[in-house]
């Protein structure tokens, strides 16, 4: 039998976020996104949450030499690792910030972005109203947030797919974040650019077991009493052995300052 404490542990976040960027999904929105920035070389540009640097590489080329990019997060962990990934590239800088608050002077910036992070947070709109600040007058932000009130997983037995997607979406902070964005940006004085729904959808057990947690969360709602231990493990069962059909929409959203 499988020890409860490690069916239940949670990803090492660095691997996970790399492991979320290189999936064909994760490869065409991210490059969307940076597309909707139209990044221009000499500009100054900042990752709000920029994690282990993932995207840092992107957005440095788009700039080029004479631009600047700033990694901005709150996890030392985090901005250890992305110091290291480009330390030689010196227009890439990482600061450790808090994005209530940024480490960075009233328009400064000429675009930034915020990927899958304002789920997190504890109050986005300030979060927002803080991209704003440091940006210039018509600045762009770009972001890109889940709704995961939205996860649906194909199965015979409906109910248990419903509470697994239930149960995941309540362990997520602002679960319908990516719904949102518009209202939420548009409160604190952004001009809205361009909005775009994407479906994120999985057909490979493995890949949705490593971003939804299929394993991970269903234990997780049989500790809780969501889910029963013999609903659960046919369920799993019957996604291993396929067809597997996943998915949730994402929100591209681009605003200007």
């Amino acid at each position: 039998m499988t020890d409860p404490a490690v069916a239940t542990a949670a990803p090492d976040q660095i691997t996970y976020m790399d492991t979320a960027a290189g999936t064909r999904v994760g490869l065409d929105y991210k490059r969307r996104l940076v597309d909707a920035l139209d990044l221009r070389p000499g500009q100054v540009t900042v990752d709000l949450g920029c994690g282990p640097g993932t995207d840092l590489a992107r957005l440095a080329d788009a700039v080029g030499p004479d631009g600047s990019v700033f990694g901005i997060d709150h996890e030392p962990r985090m901005v250890a690792e992305a110091t290291r990934r480009f330390a030689d590239r010196p227009n890439v800088s990482v600061r450790t910030g808090d994005l209530h608050d940024l480490p960075l002077a009233d328009a400064s910036v000429d675009r930034a972005r915020v990927d899958r992070v304002l789920q997190h947070v504890s109050t986005p709109e300030r979060a927002l109203a803080e991209a704003r600040r440091v940006l210039r007058p018509g600045g762009l932000l770009g972001m890109a947030e889940p709704d995961w009130d939205t996860l649906a997983v194909a199965d015979e037995d409906v109910k248990t797919s419903r509470r697994f997607a239930r149960f995941s979406a309540g362990r997520v902070r602002n679960a319908t974040i990516g719904r949102q964005l518009v209202r939420l940006a548009t409160d604190v004085g952004f001009l809205i650019r361009s909005v775009e729904p994407v479906a994120v959808m999985f057909r490979d057990f493995g890949t949705a077991d490593q971003i939804l947690g299929l394993r991970r969360n269903s234990a997780r709602a049989v500790q809780a009493g969501e889910l029963t231990e013999a609903d659960v493990q046919a369920w799993l069962h019957r996604l291993e052995t396929g067809p597997v059909l996943a998915n949730f929409t994402f929100y591209l959203v681009t605003v200007e300052a």
